[in-house]
């Protein structure tokens, strides 16, 4: 590769963040670490990280909307609303391997679970007094797939 100058890394920051990250870790790799576009790279890491956290709130607030939903409107209960509580799960098991978005979903599940009942009640024109006033599912509660739709909690 050749030799990337700062210049050339923060404009391709700007245009093609992929190329960007290829250009930084050929030059991670070549141990041209004075190369390096640390000052974007800090930037790119930390939005990430906070992509990533977001994504695990989404998806823990639309799971237990859809439980909360399942629960306590038995009589509209469809194969979309069971479909997305299997999809959201199956997509926070893959999420949650990382330990530290395990911790975080652990850290964050009673505000998810605000908003959740939030959406719940408003989607369901129920009062939000319906729901559990403190959040009945655990991490593990919320991961578990069960195989039969009467079987959800």
């Amino acid at each position: 590769m050749s030799t990337a100058t700062p210049a050339h890394l923060s404009a391709l920051y700007e245009q093609d963040e992929t190329a960007w990250l290829d250009a930084n870790a050929a030059l991670i790799r070549e141990g041209k670490l004075d190369e390096v576009d640390f000052a974007h790279l800090a930037e790119f890491l930390e939005d990430m990280a906070q992509r990533d956290r977001r994504e695990v709130k989404s998806r823990l607030t639309v799971l237990m909307m859809h439980l909360l939903k399942w629960q306590f409107q038995t009589e509209f209960r469809s194969r979309s609303w069971y479909s997305t509580i299997i999809l959201q799960r199956a997509e926070l098991v893959d999420l949650l391997q990382s330990k530290l978005l395990r911790h975080h979903a652990e850290a964050i599940l009673m505000d998810a679970y605000a908003t959740a009942t939030l959406k719940a009640s408003s989607e369901t024109g129920l009062p939000r007094s319906t729901f559990p006033a403190s959040c009945p599912y655990s991490i593990d509660d919320l991961l578990t797939v069960s195989e039969q739709a009467d079987d959800l909690p």
